[in-house]
C-alpha cells in the first residue's frame, strides 16, 4: 500500500493503567527517526487509573502540526477499550476513518455497581462499523493474558496497527527503536507480543 504525502491523524485512546500513553510516544519516537515531524497532544479524563486517556499523533512530511486534531478529522482510531472507541469516533469520527478496537472492555465504577450499562460488544462493532470506513476487532486482552503478561495488550495492539500499513512506519522499524529503548529483556517480551499482533491481523485480512 503506498503512503499519502499529506498528514495523517492517529487517535491511541484507552483508560488508565493500559499503557497507551506509551505507545503513543514509541510510535512517535520511530516515525521522527524517519524525518517526519510528530507532534503528539493528551488528553485524560479522571487523573486515576480507569479514567479515560486520548493521545492524538499528527504526522507530516513537511511542517509541525497543532497538538490536537480537529473534531471529524481522525484517520485512524486504535482503542484500547471498546467504549472508548465509540466515544473518540463520535467527536472525530467521518466516513473515512478505520478503527482498531480491544475487544476486552473495562468496566466503570458505575457499571460494576450497577449504576449504568455497559453495551454488549456486538452492539458497539454494529455501531463502529456503521461510522467508519472499516472496523477490525481483536481480542489483545485475551492474548496478552495467554502470554502472562496483560498490559502487553497495548504493544499487540501496535503490530496489528502497524500490520495494516495505514501510516509510513512498519513493524521492523518499530521493533528498532523499541529495542533502543527498552532493556534486553522488556525488548524480548514485547517484540513478541508486535508478532503476536501483527499475525492476529494478518489471520484476518
Amino acid at each position: 500500500m503506498g503512503f499519502r504525502t499529506e498528514a495523517y491523524n492517529l487517535i491511541i485512546t484507552g483508560v488508565g493503567g493500559q499503557g497507551n500513553v506509551l505507545i503513543s510516544q514509541l510510535i512517535g519516537q520511530s516515525l521522527v527517526s524517519k524525518g517526519y515531524f510528530v507532534t503528539i497532544g493528551e488528553t485524560y479524563g479522571m487523573a486515576q487509573r480507569g479514567g479515560s486517556v486520548m493521545s492524538h499523533i499528527r504526522i507530516a512530511r513537511g511542517k509541525q502540526l497543532s497538538p490536537l486534531i480537529p473534531r471529524a478529522k481522525g484517520d485512524f482510531i486504535v482503542a484500547l477499550e471498546p467504549v472508548e472507541a465509540l466515544r473518540v469516533l463520535g467527536v472525530y469520527g467521518n466516513l473515512h476513518v478505520v478503527v482498531l478496537v480491544n475487544t476486552r472492555p473495562i468496566y466503570p465504577v458505575d457499571v460494576t455497581t450497577g449504576n449504568a450499562f455497559y453495551p454488549d460488544f456486538k452492539e458497539l462493532r454494529k455501531a463502529l462499523g456503521s461510522h467508519s470506513r472499516k472496523t477490525y476487532s481483536i481480542d489483545a486482552t485475551d492474548k496478552a493474558i495467554q502470554m502472562g503478561l496483560p498490559i502487553l495488550a497495548n504493544m499487540i495492539m501496535v503490530g496489528a496497527f502497524l500490520a495494516l500499513k495505514l501510516i509510513p512506519l512498519g513493524i521492523e522499524e518499530f521493533r528498532e527503536n523499541l529495542s533502543n529503548t527498552l532493556s534486553q529483556k522488556r525488548f524480548e517480551i514485547n517484540a513478541k507480543a508486535l508478532e503476536a499482533g501483527e499475525a492476529i491481523i494478518q489471520e484476518s485480512l
